[in-house]
């Protein structure tokens, strides 16, 4: 492996550390959650973004051996040694290990608004699927071992340690970008004015204005940013908004979260939402 901290983490394989510390008068921004190492060898390790509760939370996996497969919205791609599986929990994606396949890896799972702010502009910008420097995966794997060593006694430590994490992983994404020539670090505010303002309009001509730039030159930077055209990227966080919703605490109605997610329409919202997620709205409710 070549990572020294990488090699004692996997020499405690299996192992698996929930971090379960009483709460401060202050909810932290940044909490890690769960972290480990496993060999997992059979169909049984199969995990469903939609079927993972109402919490919010992300899952950061590094493949160290073996592969996986990842079905991420409407695409299936497979997780290889050196790959780093990123996702936001709950979502439409399904991650898992096929019947004889081996899939060796560890993972750091964390939930907070800045977790969840941060990790979302990291999909944005690079997609579920990075290839991180070794330095940073050996940065990553120390703060997993500390977390699984224990010694983070308070949460205020517990959440420092989760921030580290955090940091280092945008400094890879993002420290070496040039500045606003970069795509993924010009497009960012563009993206959280988008999850801001789903109920809206969000036109590409609107979004263009709002970065300042043509249409045209929008599209381009934008697509290069996000990895897709600005209105499929509007519709898919719509998606993602509806999704939320209806697996939450099911108070709102269907055309409720049809308007919240920017659909006028709510028939013509059922339409893309089985689309997207494969049941109708009514159905993912009761399935979730």
């Amino acid at each position: 492996m070549g990572n020294f901290v990488l090699e004692r983490l996997a020499a405690r394989a299996p192992v698996m550390k929930r971090v379960s510390l009483p709460r401060g008068p202050t909810r932290l921004h940044v909490m890690p959650t769960t972290t480990g190492y496993e060999v997992r060898k059979d169909e049984r390790y199969s995990w469903d973004g939609r079927k993972r509760g109402q919490a919010a939370f992300t899952v950061l996996q590094h493949t160290v051996a073996g592969a996986g497969n990842l079905r991420y919205e409407r695409r299936t791609l497979r997780l290889r040694p050196g790959e780093t599986l990123l996702l936001v929990v709950p979502h439409d994606h399904r991650y898992w290990v096929e019947d004889g396949g081996r899939w060796e890896f560890f993972w750091i799972s964390m939930t907070g608004r800045e977790a969840l702010r941060v990790h979302r502009n990291i999909l944005a910008a690079a997609g579920p699927v990075l290839r991180l420097r070794p330095s940073t995966i050996e940065r990553l794997a120390d703060c997993s071992l500390r977390l699984i060593e224990g010694r983070p006694e308070t949460p205020g430590r517990a959440s420092a340690l989760a921030y580290e994490g955090l940091m280092t992983l945008y400094d890879d994404v993002f420290g070496a970008a040039t500045g606003a020539l970069d795509p993924r670090r010009s497009m960012l505010p563009v993206i959280e004015h988008i999850r801001a303002n789903l109920r809206d309009r969000l036109s590409v001509p609107e979004l263009a204005a709002y970065a300042g730039l043509s249409r045209a030159h929008f599209s381009r930077q934008f697509a290069a940013a996000a990895g897709m055209p600005p209105a499929e990227f509007v519709l898919q966080e719509r998606m993602r908004r509806a999704a939320g919703l209806l697996a939450g605490d099911g108070q709102a109605s269907v055309k409720e979260v049809a308007m919240m997610a920017g659909f006028e329409d709510a028939n013509y919202f059922g339409k893309v939402f089985r689309r997207f997620h494969g049941a109708s709205p009514r159905a993912f409710r009761q399935g979730t």
